[in-house]
C-alpha cells in the first residue's frame, strides 16, 4: 500500500466515513501492523496540533483587529476637553495605561477563548436554553440557602432549575446528547423522561467549537432504554426537505414542523442549517429529523430579527465531537445505532416512539 493510499484510509478510519465492515478491518489490521498504529497516533497528533495552530491564528487575527481600531491620538484629542487632571494623567503615563489596556484586552479575550464564549452566535441568534429562574430577590435569596440541600430523589432536586433546555438519547444506556451552551457553567445537570422520571447525570464531554455537549445518566434508578429507533445521518441533507423536532420549551414535550431552507447557518456558518421551524426557548439540544426519522441536525438556536428561522448544528459535526471524546471518560460503551426502525412509520407513529429518547435537561447552579 502506498503511503497517499494509507494516508487516505487513516483519514477516513479517523473521521467515521467507513463503513462499519470496513471500519472492522482496519481495526484488525491496526492490531497486526505496529507499524500502521504508529501511523495513526502521529497522524492524530498532527491533526490536534494543525486545530491548535489553527486557533492560535485565529486569536492574533481578533488581537491584531481590536489593535487597529484603537486611534491613540485620536483618543488624546478626546481626553483633551476633560478637566487638567486627566489630561495630566495620560500626558505622564499614556503608555503605561495603553500598556494595561492591552494587557486587560488579552485576558478578556483569553478568558472568553478558553470558556468558549468566542464561539457564541451573534446578538441576533438566540440561543435557546430558558431561563426558569424568574423571580423577585426575596425568592433568590430563599433559593440560595436551600440549595446547600438539594436532595434527589425519583423525582430530581427539591429546588426550581435555573435553566432548562431538551436533550435525546445517543444510546440505549445513558448517552445523551444536549448544546453546550445549555449546560455550561452547571454545578448539577439532570434529565427528566416523558413520564416526569429525573435522573442525575455527568458531563462527559462538550465541543463548545460546535455547541456539542455529551451527558450520562448515572443514576441507580435509570433503566436502559433498548436501541434507540433513529441513526445518525452523516451525508447531508437537500434544501426544501421536509424536517421536525422534539423538545421541551415548555414541561410537556413538543412537536415543531418544518423544512431546511438553507445549507449553512448563520452567516454562513457551514457547521449548521438554516430551517424555517417553530421553536422556543427550552429546545436548545433537541433532535432535529428528516421525514424518514433519521437524525440530521441538533437545535442550537433562533433568529430573533426573522421568524421562524432557526439554526442545527449537523449531525456530521455531532459525530465528529464523539468520535473526540477520550476513552477514560467513558465507563460504558458509546456505540451509535446504524439502522433506523422509524422510516415506515407515520409521523404519529414516529413521534410517540421517539417520545421516550427526548429528555428535558434540568441545569442547576449553587
Amino acid at each position: 500500500m502506498k503511503d497517499n493510499q494509507l494516508l487516505e484510509m487513516i483519514e477516513s478510519y479517523l473521521y467515521g466515513e467507513m463503513t462499519v465492515e470496513e471500519s472492522a478491518q482496519f481495526d484488525a489490521l491496526r492490531k497486526k501492523d505496529a507499524t500502521i498504529d504508529a501511523k495513526i497516533a502521529e497522524h492524530k497528533e498532527f491533526t490536534a496540533l494543525l486545530k491548535q495552530y489553527n486557533e492560535r491564528l485565529s486569536l492574533q487575527s481578533r488581537l491584531d483587529e481590536i489593535h487597529e481600531e484603537i486611534d491613540v491620538h485620536t483618543l488624546k484629542e478626546d481626553l483633551m476637553a476633560h478637566p487638567s487632571w486627566i489630561v495630566q494623567l495620560w500626558r505622564h503615563h499614556h503608555s503605561k495605561i495603553s500598556v494595561a489596556a492591552s494587557v486587560a484586552i488579552f485576558a478578556v479575550l483569553l478568558t472568553l477563548y478558553s470558556t468558549g464564549s468566542l464561539t457564541n452566535k451573534d446578538p441576533r441568534v438566540l440561543p435557546l436554553r430558558e431561563e426558569i429562574h424568574r423571580i423577585d430577590v426575596a425568592q433568590r435569596n430563599l433559593e440560595n440557602k436551600t440549595n446547600s440541600i438539594i436532595k434527589s430523589d425519583k423525582t430530581g432536586p427539591t429546588i426550581s432549575a435555573k435553566f432548562r433546555g431538551t436533550g435525546f438519547a445517543l444510546t440505549g444506556n445513558g448517552y445523551i446528547v444536549t448544546n453546550y451552551h445549555v449546560v455550561s457553567g452547571a454545578d448539577s445537570v439532570y434529565v427528566q423522561n416523558a413520564a416526569g422520571e429525573s435522573f442525575r447525570t455527568k458531563v462527559v464531554y462538550t465541543e463548545p467549537q460546535y455547541d456539542v455537549a455529551i451527558l450520562q445518566i448515572n443514576d441507580p434508578a435509570f433503566k436502559n432504554l433498548g436501541a434507540v429507533p433513529y441513526r445518525f445521518k452523516k451525508a447531508k441533507s437537500d434544501l426544501g426537505e421536509t424536517v421536525y423536532t422534539l423538545g421541551y420549551p415548555g414541561d410537556e414535550i413538543k412537536f415543531g414542523p418544518g423544512s431546511l431552507t438553507a445549507a449553512t447557518g448563520f452567516k454562513g456558518d457551514t457547521t449548521e442549517y438554516e430551517l424555517f421551524i417553530p421553536v422556543n426557548p427550552g429546545n436548545s439540544g433537541g433532535p432535529l429529523l428528516d421525514d424518514k426519522g433519521n437524525v440530521i441536525g441538533v437545535i442550537t438556536g433562533k433568529q430573533t430579527q426573522t421568524s421562524g428561522a432557526a439554526f442545527a448544528v449537523k449531525s456530521n459535526y455531532l459525530l465528529k465531537a464523539i468520535q473526540s471524546i477520550p476513552a477514560d471518560s467513558l465507563n460504558k460503551s458509546l456505540i451509535l445505532n446504524t439502522k433506523n426502525s422509524l422510516a415506515n412509520l407515520s409521523r404519529t407513529q414516529q413521534v410517540e416512539k421517539l417520545r421516550t429518547y427526548v429528555f428535558m435537561v434540568k441545569v442547576y447552579n449553587q
